[in-house]
């Protein structure tokens, strides 16, 4: 679904830092996930599960996580 992205917000000791992490073309998907050691991996997957990037960051300095998912691509009761 091209237009998924992910917002993350870090704690960078006296500011915050953005990253973001989209799908780059169509059928590409963007996961979330908490791995062991307090990681949270965020990855552009393509249709199979492949991962094409992946950002990881500690836990402890993740102040927020925003989805922003592709318009009409939710499967909501409006699809």
């Amino acid at each position: 679904m091209k237009g998924d992205r992910v917002e993350i917000v870090i704690d960078a000791g006296d500011t915050s830092r953005t990253y973001e992490v989209a799908a780059t073309r169509a059928g590409r998907r963007v996961e979330i996930s908490n791995r062991r050691g307090g990681v949270v991996e965020v990855s552009e997957v393509t249709r199979s599960g492949t991962a094409v990037r992946t950002a990881r960051f500690m836990s402890s300095r993740v102040l927020a996580l925003v989805e922003h998912p592709a318009d009409g691509a939710d499967g909501g009761p409006d699809d």
